[in-house]
């Protein structure tokens, strides 16, 4: 017989010595995939609970306070009427005086606090708190709008738009949305279901008040025109809803930033005392009477679920032909805009709908600023990439420079179907020391007593915030100074009318 060699001794295979199944390994990196991403969850929520609690100024009376009464969409039934939503919001703005006015109170003469009644930022400093839904009715109706504000928004800024369209002969709805116009606690638990659902009570409040064969306009702000859009989606699935003839939209929320879902993920610690600054992306001094500048991280993360519930109908009913019954639309928007995304109005809502007579109106830079070495070069161009030179089936107008060397202004048209534009002069102005409007800016013209960049100063009357121009050193205002500094009024805001007056005629 053969003998092993001295010193051996046998082994068996270990488990390591076997090669394992393909699955088995599969399982093994799938296993440590999950306790990483797991890892990584939970670093962003710890991070971002610590970064709120100690980034983040001190909450206050209206940061901890929401009113109990507010509406949710259980509340609006098919049998809810504007009677009923107006009772309650009289209730709800009740719940703010005792539960935060009333137990808030001045620390300087010279403070400026919505919450503050004699500070110049109550809302109470105008004819009527524009924070609550309004109605404007001209002498004779011919039709009927529904006009809706955005997001930490008002109703007041649809009021110089109520206006036009009262003068066109419209009754007009403004609405104000749960959530909005009280207290920005309101907007940790107000959501796009309540939104929603008072959006259909909107419509079916106008559409009694003027009757049948009357035309039916919608109009929407921000967060306000996703709204609008979204419910002419629904009624175009569902005959029992009113359809509107036509849609006014500025500044559009057709589509944010995927960021905005971390929001609710971040927010995560929130309920637990010692983090509850982590339910709130931004905590600043309220001095506008009629818009939040404090911003919950719920309300981030409800601007992503409006804007992609609103891409997946237009989807939806763009595979099943029904986007060919779309209204025709017509759209204010900046070039640049820091809040929606200026190619999502574009691509996913312009380039889907039918050849009906929608409009686009986009105010471009101001190329005559000396500013370009200083924006971003995709931003410059912006307008190049968007609009290439191939024919649409809506028309595209664009307010810029006449030429570069003016701050006069043209309407520069491109009918549907055509590539050539034709140069209108409007008689209008940039602002020398303005490079672009923003967001906030659109709705408003620029005498408005708050907003506007011309505004009448009255000793008595509202903080005249569209007259503030910060420049100065760093780090000494109480609140962001690329805040302060950001457009709030429109000079072009003469051509909007004209242009939405000549759209419901």
């Amino acid at each position: 017989m053969l003998s092993e060699p001295r010193g051996y001794t046998a082994r068996m295979p270990s488990d390591d010595m076997i090669r394992r199944p393909w699955y088995r390994r599969l399982l093994r990196w799938g296993l440590w995939l999950v306790i990483a991403l797991l890892l990584i969850v939970g670093t962003v929520i710890v991070g971002g609970a610590f970064d709120a609690r100690y980034r983040l100024g001190d909450l206050q009376p209206w940061h901890r306070y929401s009113p109990p009464s507010e509406l949710r969409a259980s509340d609006m039934t098919d049998r809810f009427t504007l009677g009923d939503f107006l009772a309650r919001e009289n209730r709800v703005f009740d719940e703010v005086r005792t539960g935060v006015e009333d137990v808030v109170r001045p620390t300087s003469p010279f403070e400026v606090n919505r919450y503050v009644r004699s500070s110049r930022s109550s809302p109470t400093r105008l004819e009527r708190d524009y924070n609550r839904t309004f109605e404007v009715e001209p002498a004779t109706v011919r039709g009927g709008a529904l006009l809706i504000h955005g997001l930490t928004d008002a109703p007041y800024s649809m009021r110089a738009i109520a206006d036009v369209l009262r003068a066109e002969g419209y009754y007009c709805l403004v609405l104000r949305m749960p959530g909005h116009g009280t207290v920005p606690a309101g907007l940790v638990t107000s959501g796009a279901d309540d939104w929603n659902a008072a959006v259909r009570l909107g419509v079916r409040h106008v559409q009694s008040r003027i009757g049948a064969g009357k035309p039916l306009v919608l109009v929407g702000y921000s967060n306000g025109g996703a709204l609008v859009t979204r419910y002419t989606l629904d009624s175009l699935e569902d005959a029992s809803l009113p359809r509107p003839l036509r849609l006014v939209l500025v500044s559009p929320m057709i589509g944010v930033t995927p960021m905005a879902r971390l929001s609710s993920v971040i927010s995560a610690l929130g309920p637990i005392d010692y983090f509850e600054k982590a339910r709130w992306l931004d905590v600043v001094p309220e001095y506008n009477p009629f818009k939040y500048n404090s911003f919950p991280a719920n309300a981030a993360r409800q601007t992503y679920d409006v804007t992609r519930d609103l891409q997946a109908r237009l989807t939806r009913l763009g595979a099943d032909g029904r986007l060919a019954q779309f209204p025709p639309v017509l759209t204010f928007q900046s070039l640049v805009d820091a809040t929606v995304s200026t190619p999502a109005i574009v691509g996913n809502l312009y380039d889907r709908l039918p050849q009906n007579g929608s409009a686009l109106v986009l105010f471009d830079f101001n190329r005559h600023a000396r500013l370009d070495p200083f924006i971003r070069p995709a931003d410059l161009t912006l307008m190049a990439r968007m609009f290439e030179k191939r024919p649409r089936l809506y028309r595209v107008t664009v307010i810029s420079n006449r030429a570069s060397d003016t701050l006069e202004v043209a309407a520069r048209d491109v009918a549907p179907g055509t590539v050539s534009p034709v140069d209108e002069a409007l008689g209008l102005a940039w602002a020398r020391d303005v490079f672009s409007l923003s967001h906030v800016a659109l709705p408003f013209p620029t005498d408005d007593p708050v907003y506007g960049s011309m505004a009448e100063e009255l000793p008595n009357g509202p903080v005249a915030l569209g007259l503030l121009s910060p420049r100065g050193e760093r780090s000494v205002l109480t609140v962001p100074v690329d805040v302060l500094m950001r457009v709030s009024s429109n000079p072009f805001f003469p051509y909007m009318e004209r242009r939405i007056s000549e759209w419901v005629r």
